[in-house]
């Protein structure tokens, strides 16, 4: 299939710039695909989609503060994208300006609470940076890290936790999952009330996820790896969960490329490792029953995963009909479920 299959149209002003609150009054669009109906809700509706003995299957992974704004030797400004951890100093990562981060380029942090040393160029431009403070790594990036929000949000984002969900323990993300932001606790004891089996999993989100498709052959695209695990306990739940005639719904496109990265035999498996799996149409779903997701960039591997679940025609027309009503897109906009 070509890039070009999955563009749309979207005004500026369509992109969501601050969250909606509490989260769980964002707005929900169903997508029924038995009848191909269209339902216009709010998410704290999504519980009357859910059935007794549903596995809703979550990403507990916690975004950390990866932004790092410096400046070189010299004093002109850079900034660090902390993308992967590869020890506890070291880290993979995006750089810029890119011309000037080259190996053995040093960066300066909090007056030098924190350096920087770039160590080597990657594939796709990234960098492996080492890094030097007193203490750990962690607690300099709590104290000079930014949030890592997406660039189209211009925003200043006011309160670090909103872009965390509520159940987030795991640190380790460049980018939230973002679907589960629109989640309270009180949403959550609901479902749990319902008889809803709520089954957390692991994948630490990288870039890798939003980089954009530059082929017009998707085939040719090669996604860049992220970290997952799925304990024995979950698998066992999500397992017991089909065995019961009931569904498996994944929230965010980051759940269903952990469940389908630990699909064997259309079963659930204990795993963990690093995932590319690249999930477009014409891929079979082995773990993945229905879908809590956000509205996706045009022409993203994301848009093509949900269009794998169901129709790539008729998710072009849900996007059209979301821009005509006024629904708010990106990471802090409306959530689509697709059951």
């Amino acid at each position: 299939m070509k890039l070009s299959d999955f563009m749309y149209d979207l005004p500026e002003e369509r992109i969501a710039q601050t969250p909606v609150e509490p989260r769980d009054h964002s707005r929900l669009m169903v997508l029924h695909r038995d009848t191909g109906a269209i339902e216009h809700r709010h998410f704290y509706d999504v519980i009357d989609y859910l059935n007794p003995g549903d596995a809703l299957v979550i990403n507990e992974t916690r975004v950390i503060p990866a932004r790092l704004i410096g400046e070189r030797p010299t004093g002109g400004a850079c900034e660090i994208l902390l993308l992967k951890q590869l020890a506890p100093k070291r880290w993979e990562a995006l750089v810029r300006p890119g011309k000037k981060l080259r190996p053995g380029a040093e960066v300066i942090f909090g007056g030098g609470r924190l350096m920087a040393r770039i160590a080597e160029v990657v594939e796709g431009g990234g960098r492996i940076v080492d890094f030097a403070c007193e203490g750990t790594m962690e607690a300099a990036l709590d104290e000079l890290g930014e949030m890592p929000l997406p660039p189209y949000i211009h925003e200043k984002l006011q309160d670090r936790e909103r872009y965390q969900t509520v159940y987030a323990k795991q640190e380790g993300s460049a980018a939230a999952p973002t679907a589960g932001l629109h989640f309270t606790p009180e949403l959550l004891e609901r479902i749990r009330a319902k008889g809803i089996d709520v089954v957390p999993v692991l994948l630490h989100v990288g870039l890798g996820t939003f980089r954009p498709v530059k082929v017009e052959n998707i085939e040719e695209h090669e996604m860049h790896s992220e970290y997952f695990e799925v304990t024995e306990d979950a698998a066992r739940r999500v397992n017991a969960a089909r065995e019961r005639g009931c569904r498996v719904v994944a929230v965010g496109t980051t759940s269903v490329r952990t469940l389908e990265s630990a699909a064997e035999g259309g079963r659930l498996v204990a795993k963990k490792g690093d995932t590319q799996i690249f999930i477009r149409p014409g891929y079979q779903y082995q773990m993945v029953d229905a879908l809590i997701t956000n509205f996706h960039l045009p022409g993203s591997t994301l848009m093509m995963l949900v269009s794998a679940l169901y129709d790539r025609e008729k998710i072009l027309e849900a996007y059209k009909i979301a821009v005509e009503q006024e629904y708010r897109f990106f990471s802090f906009g409306d959530a689509m479920l697709i059951s």
